[in-house]
């Protein structure tokens, strides 16, 4: 190669290096949000923490934004559209009302990839999102259903303490725990109550819904204080703790009433990630079970997930996260559903 060859190569060599190497040097950082269904609750905070977590190792970073107080599918809709509006690379949203978001804010997603966590899209309205971080619900209400079945063998009456009405995160719960109550039996949907099957059924006047923490305390109240039998009580959301210390206080006396009379439930609640004061709950009797959710694991994959398509990359249409039991520490351990 003579001289002159020689120097246009260097200089095809040096362009094409520095064309590789442009877009790293001037790469910037991606910003990526949760949508939650209410910011001021402990999940979606320890949520917001993995996803913060994980984007600042990889320099992006990853808001928390909605509404404050008790969720509500109208504030979350307004949420959705401000988010969408903002040019983010990425959003992660726990459905509150899969039907009327579809119908009103994700009809202006345009291009910015969505993602659900937590809480996903019912059937008819999952072709809007590109996949989902978050429990296998059904399946997490079948653990539900095997710890009542743990601690009432032969059946009884149920109780279920739960969200809205509208919210398919719960909904996929409640029928995963008839299902298992039942037996196995696949069964149309969640609104199939159980009557007498296996030894099961339900209170007339359950499930109880509501989002507030303090109503659903003082539902929960009501119900150990009217005077109704009632075996088994299944929470299968973990707002209710919000305040451990607020739970003790006003439950405590109740359940105290009905050990007097022999007539204590068990009560079998979800936690996300349980601090002292919920697992001094279990080992005073106050509740029988918990079962566990990694909220801070279900934001790592969140946002690992959004970072893929933002870079244009394939994602599974699910990533989902295991579950943990807690009993008291007089119980042995409980075997994980298959």
């Amino acid at each position: 190669m003579n001289e002159s060859s020689l120097c246009r190569f260097r200089s095809f060599v040096g362009l094409l290096c520095g064309l590789l190497l442009t877009p790293l040097a001037s790469a910037e950082p991606l910003q990526f949000a949760l949508l939650a269904k209410r910011v001021d609750h402990p999940f979606f905070i320890q949520v917001a923490e993995g996803c913060a977590e994980a984007a600042k190792a990889q320099g992006d970073t990853c808001l928390l934004l909605g509404a404050s107080g008790p969720e509500h599918f109208r504030r979350q809709n307004q949420a959705l559209q401000e988010a969408f509006a903002r040019g983010l690379d990425g959003i992660a949203l726990s459905v509150t009302h899969s039907k009327w978001l579809a119908d009103h804010a994700l009809k202006r997603a345009g291009k910015t990839p969505l993602i659900t966590f937590h809480s996903d899209l019912a059937p008819a309205e999952r072709h809007l999102r590109q996949s989902y971080v978050g429990l296998d619900n059904l399946a997490f209400g079948r653990q539900l259903g095997m710890l009542a079945q743990r601690f009432r063998p032969q059946g009884g009456k149920l109780c279920i303490l739960s969200g809205s009405p509208q919210d398919t995160n719960h909904q996929e719960r409640i029928q995963g725990i008839r299902q298992q109550l039942r037996g196995g039996q696949t069964v149309a949907g969640a609104a199939d109550r159980l009557s007498g099957e296996n030894g099961w059924s339900e209170l007339e006047r359950c499930p109880l819904y509501s989002n507030d923490p303090s109503s659903v305390l003082f539902k929960l109240t009501t119900l150990l204080n009217a005077g109704t039998h009632v075996d088994v009580i299944v929470i299968p959301g973990s707002w209710l703790l919000y305040e451990a210390d607020e739970f003790r206080r006003q439950i405590g006396p109740e359940l105290a009433k009905l050990d007097e009379m022999g007539t204590r439930p068990a009560i079998i609640m979800t936690i996300n990630e349980p601090d002292t004061a919920h697992l001094s709950l279990l080992d005073d009797g106050l509740v029988q079970a918990y079962l566990g959710v990694n909220s801070r694991e279900i934001g790592r994959q969140s946002y690992r997930i959004l970072k893929r398509l933002a870079q244009g990359k394939p994602v599974p249409e699910k990533v989902l996260i295991d579950s943990h039991v807690y009993l008291p520490k007089a119980l042995p351990d409980i075997p994980k559903q298959p």
